[in-house]
């Protein structure tokens, strides 16, 4: 038998996000008992906690059940002990995609509060850097025409280029992260490949059908709903709108079909995001401890979507200050766009392989 030294800095790091006292788990075994989305051979939370509680790093970075948790909060809400496992799991969660960041730099740079300053400064310099090399860096005269501002050829093209350089970057850790899931679950090979495991969970992914068996945070399900197809119905009216703007059909009107569903998307964002927000705020003893990452997520999604649709209206009005407003729509765009790998919305990269890696082996929770 080969032991395994704890790693007292992982367990440190831990303890400090999760807000756990993780040394008062007696190992019950409720936590477990309670969660109806564990498998049921060995299933989760009690053994990351006794895994947690020994600093065994290398058993839980790369666990596909720390990602098959949904953090309902069932596990921390029958805790005897109050240990609160579904903050400790969500906390070795946001350390799982901080410790595959490639880039590292970016990995630590978005995990630190002390960092904040300089994560948004980077956007900002990099957009004033376009703007200068642009010629544009002045506020036109007239009516409120963005594209004289920040000519759609120039942001576009950079905003493309760097965001294909940083998620290439970003795919090294991300591949190296499938890769490690085998390390925790030796001696099971996969029973399908990747695609088609991921086409066989499809349901979990789009329909966020697990977030239904959680019963002490029932609007869960319906806040992620919201944000999750609200992004991704943005992502493609953007994709729309540069076409657009390189056919010269920009910008969009108000009755076109996808300005409409972009105004949508943004008022499903801000739904969703409310009742995050909400929760946190005034239901913590459900939703657990809310760190530096959560809120992190939240304010600069919300300053994204609430500052896109006040540049509209700035536009639609002429307000003196539109292109002000437009420059901090900028840097929330750039800053969520190109932090996204490494921030916790990650989490729909990270969870979208485990579940698929998850039932390629076969181990997948109930229904």
């Amino acid at each position: 038998m080969t032991a395994i030294p704890p790693d007292i800095n992982f367990k440190k790091e831990l303890k400090k996000i999760s807000k756990s006292s993780l040394n008062e788990c007696m190992q019950c075994g409720t936590c477990s008992v309670v969660c109806s989305l564990a498998p049921e051979e060995k299933p989760f939370p009690r053994k990351e906690m006794f895994w947690a509680s020994w600093g065994q790093k290398e058993k839980l970075i790369a666990n596909a059940d720390v990602w098959l948790c949904h953090q309902c909060g069932d596990c921390s809400t029958h805790c005897p002990r109050g240990v609160k496992p579904a903050d400790v799991l969500s906390a070795i969660r946001q350390m799982s995609y901080k410790n595959y960041a490639r880039p590292k730099f970016f990995g630590s740079l978005l995990a630190k509060p002390a960092l904040l300053p300089i994560a948004i400064l980077i956007p900002v310099i990099i957009i004033v850097v376009i703007l200068l090399m642009a010629g544009t860096f002045t506020i036109p005269e007239g009516p409120v025409n963005y594209s004289r501002f920040f000519p759609h050829a120039w942001l576009n093209g950079s905003f493309t280029l760097i965001t294909f350089v940083i998620y290439g970057l970003a795919a090294s850790g991300i591949l190296r992260f499938r890769k490690d899931l085998q390390s925790n679950f030796q001696g099971l090979k996969a029973k399908t490949g990747f695609f088609k495991s991921l086409l066989q969970v499809k349901n979990e992914i789009l329909l966020h059908s697990k977030f239904g068996n959680c019963t002490t945070q029932k609007s869960r399900k319906i806040a992620h709903f919201l944000v999750f197809y609200g992004f991704i119905i943005l992502l493609l009216v953007t994709a729309y709108a540069i076409i657009a703007a390189i056919t010269h059909n920009y910008p969009l009107g108000l009755t076109n079909p996808f300005k409409m569903l972009g105004n949508a998307a943004a008022l499903m964002l801000t739904l969703g995001l409310g009742i995050m927000i909400f929760n946190r705020l005034f239901k913590k003893d459900k939703t657990g401890k809310s760190n530096y990452a959560d809120w992190l997520l939240l304010i600069s999604f919300f300053l994204l979507t609430i500052s896109g649709i006040v540049v509209q209206l700035a536009r639609l009005q002429n307000w003196g200050p539109a292109y002000h407003l437009y420059f901090f729509h900028l840097v929330c765009v750039w800053f969520v766009i190109i932090y996204l790998p490494y921030t916790k919305f990650a989490h729909m990269i990270y969870r979208i392989l485990a579940l698929s890696f998850a039932h390629s082996i076969g181990r997948d929770s109930p229904d």
